[in-house]
């Protein structure tokens, strides 16, 4: 069954995941929490630059293709870091491949990946937890440039790149992946896993939010995707583990730098916040 037709389609679906999930977290309708991010961007210039250098450093990751072009690595770590895994993926294929579990597991990875990022910028800030907004701008920096070395110079193919019996089960909803999702993500861009160094990432702070249900929520959104990556044939075992470990070591330093951010900085001038909403009506 095919799910998406094109980036658009894609686009669409992660506005409309955003819009649920911020609603989801903060138990207020998305505009006011978009009306507080925009006025916290010309508000706060700490918040502005943090944000800025989140965004650069997403738009810049989409020219990494291109300078690994360039570079031209002519050797394939593949069979020395993760050749030794087998095919295992195909057993895990053999055994659960279902439709439903295909569209669900290609959601995740597609959709509610970046909707999940995107979600947790609108929450922290309508909730003006800036030490964790900070620290999700420093982690999410962090995975992208510690990752980037590693996609350039430690090239490790995708599982079912490398075993064809190992099917990618991405292209049974997303038929056009290869033509318009490859340039985000190359073939031999799998060590380490940013869709498991992320979502773990999400996680993490998720659980530091006070929000059960929305740390509850990440966590649920990381296991999938962490299960999606094999299911779907495009990660090894070692690409998982090293984005664990990356997730692990970014959020420890966004933490930090967050908490050393809010405390050098005054709250933002935002509208204050009700008595009914003061109580935190979002937790359970």
């Amino acid at each position: 069954m095919v799910l998406f037709n094109s980036m658009s389609s894609i686009s669409y679906a992660t506005v409309i995941a955003v819009g649920i999930l911020i609603a989801f977290g903060t138990g207020r309708q998305p505009l006011a929490v978009a009306w507080s991010f925009i006025k916290a961007m010309i508000l706060s210039r700490k918040y502005f630059l943090f944000s800025i250098a989140v965004m650069a450093i997403l738009l810049l990751n989409k020219y990494e293709q291109l300078l690994e072009n360039w570079l031209a690595i002519p050797y394939d770590l593949t069979p020395i870091l993760s050749g030794w895994e087998g095919a295992w993926p195909l057993w895990l294929q053999d055994n659960l491949q279902s439709q439903a579990l295909t569209l669900i597991c290609g959601l995740f990875y597609l959709v509610l990946f970046q909707a999940t990022m995107i979600a947790s910028v609108g929450i922290y800030t309508y909730r003006q937890d800036m030490k964790l907004y900070y620290a999700f701008c420093v982690a999410i920096l962090l995975n992208y440039v510690l990752a980037v070395p590693f996609y350039l110079f430690v090239p490790v193919n995708e599982v079912w790149y490398a075993h064809p019996q190992v099917q990618f089960l991405l292209l049974h909803i997303f038929p056009a992946f290869e033509q318009e999702y490859r340039a985000l993500s190359g073939l031999n861009n799998c060590f380490p896993s940013l869709h498991t160094s992320i979502s773990v990432t999400l996680a993490l702070l998720a659980s530091k939010s006070g929000i059960r249900r929305w740390a509850v929520f990440a966590w649920i959104n990381a296991i999938v995707i962490v299960f999606s990556i094999f299911y779907l044939g495009i990660h090894w075992f070692t690409d998982m583990v090293a984005g664990v470990l990356l997730a692990m070591l970014t959020v420890f330093i966004g933490l930090r730098i967050g908490e050393w951010a809010a405390g050098k900085s005054v709250e933002l001038p935002l509208p204050a916040r009700s008595k009914l909403e003061a109580s935190d009506p979002v937790r359970p």
